[in-house]
């Protein structure tokens, strides 16, 4: 099985990150890091980033990759990727907000424990 991971260059991407490296050692399962945020460019530095992040993973062991979606909205991709490969797990990272701010720019985490088809481990920095 898999465990996809909301990843952006974030101390909460981080944690999601290594959240996630802990229990794909545990479950003996592989990692999918989906790029979380919308102004992600394949050819850019931000996809760098999430390579550069997800580097740790390699030396715990676990199997890593790293997934792209057509779409725009992060929380879509997530859950889209989740969906395809039946994900037994999503971990993404929370950052602290106001409601106001929730409100005016909406929250990918939030979207995503609503509508994930699978169990979504949510962490801290």
């Amino acid at each position: 099985m898999t465990i996809v991971v909301a990843y952006a260059d974030t101390p909460p991407g981080h944690a999601a990150l290594r959240a996630a490296a802990r229990e794909a050692v545990l479950r003996s399962e592989e990692v999918v890091v989906v790029p979380a945020t919308a102004d992600l460019d394949p050819t850019t530095d931000s996809l760098r980033a999430v390579l550069d992040g997800a580097e740790g993973l390699d030396s715990s062991g676990v199997s890593l990759e790293v997934r792209t979606s057509e779409l725009h909205d992060p929380a879509d991709a997530v859950i889209q990727v989740a969906q395809q490969l039946e994900a037994s797990l999503i971990c993404l990272g929370l950052r602290r907000r106001s409601p106001v701010g929730k409100l005016l720019m909406g929250s990918t985490a939030q979207r995503v424990l609503l509508d994930a088809t699978c169990p979504v481990l949510a962490v801290k920095p």
